[in-house]
């Protein structure tokens, strides 16, 4: 009778680990002083999250253009996706905050007139929010940014621009922006004729990572782990590219993967278990 008991408390105990789920919510918000309203964002909270009490690694995953913080999660199948990761072992339990980049001005960066400043959001009241209101551990180790299209550029720049934050980035797919000084200067002047060729100049240079990559001091060159990743007929192919040969002969260690695929979600579903497995490298102690 004692055996049974102990057999059928084993099984009990096995369905209950297995039939375990993450859970994912997609319609949160936080007030944004900077941005003056508040700003969605999506969560995924791993199996064990409710049933725990220690802290986790967090992943930004950032949407593309034209999607919101939904993305990830209705197309991109984060729950699915990390719960299947998490299970077999190829990804370490982790939170994954994203974050909305498309309401009021569409992309991650504050605008050239210094107007609408959605990375000064991110660094200054995002992070800290989800820091505050999660189990989230705050040392750059445990700590990874990644994102497709619009938001692997914001990608590039959040961890150019801070690496002292990130111990990995993961651009999929990324938008680098214009690809030369001449194509900035174009598109920055379609909405405002009086833009200087100074200020053009300087916002181009911070917010390109080629050349971001090409003035990074050689102190930083391991400072984030990157995994960089684009579809061979996807129509970003040579931005991605031209990050990759800047990497090589600045000598900045990185993965470079070109798959067969286009710009689309069906190429971003396969990449994110590679991501996850990526980041979770990091993560883990050796």
């Amino acid at each position: 009778m004692k055996k049974n008991l102990v057999g059928l408390v084993c099984l009990l105990f096995t369905l209950l680990t297995f039939a375990q789920t993450g859970k994912v919510f997609d319609n949160l918000s936080m007030k944004s002083k900077i941005l003056n309203m508040e700003r969605k964002y999506a969560i995924y909270l791993p199996p064990d999250y409710e049933t725990s009490q220690r802290s986790y690694p967090v992943l930004y995953l950032l949407h593309g253009g034209g999607d919101d913080q939904t993305g990830w999660v209705q197309f991109g199948e984060v729950l699915t996706i990390a719960d299947k990761a998490i299970k077999e072992g190829s990804s370490t339990a982790m939170i994954i905050v994203m974050p909305d980049g498309n309401t009021g001005k569409r992309g991650y960066f504050n605008d050239i007139g210094g107007q609408w400043r959605y990375e000064d959001f991110f660094f200054q009241e995002l992070m800290p929010y989800v820091e505050k209101t999660y189990r989230v551990k705050g040392e750059k180790r445990f700590r990874a940014i990644s994102g497709l299209s619009m938001g692997g550029g914001g990608s590039f720049m959040y961890a150019l621009h801070h690496p002292e934050l990130f111990s990995a980035a993961c651009p999929l797919s990324a938008s680098i922006g214009p690809l030369s000084l001449e194509d900035a200067k174009k598109d920055y002047r379609g909405s405002n004729q009086n833009i200087s060729d100074t200020v053009i100049s300087a916002y181009y240079n911070r917010h390109n990572a080629v050349s971001l990559l090409n003035n990074m001091h050689d102190s930083l060159k391991s400072a984030v782990r990157w995994y960089v990743d684009c579809g061979d007929d996807d129509f970003l192919y040579e931005g991605n590219s031209l990050v990759h040969i800047a990497m090589k002969k600045k000598n900045i260690p990185h993965e470079f993967r070109i798959r067969k695929g286009v710009h689309n979600w069906e190429y971003w579903r396969t990449a994110l278990p590679v991501v996850l497995g990526f980041v979770s490298m990091g993560f883990h102690q050796y």
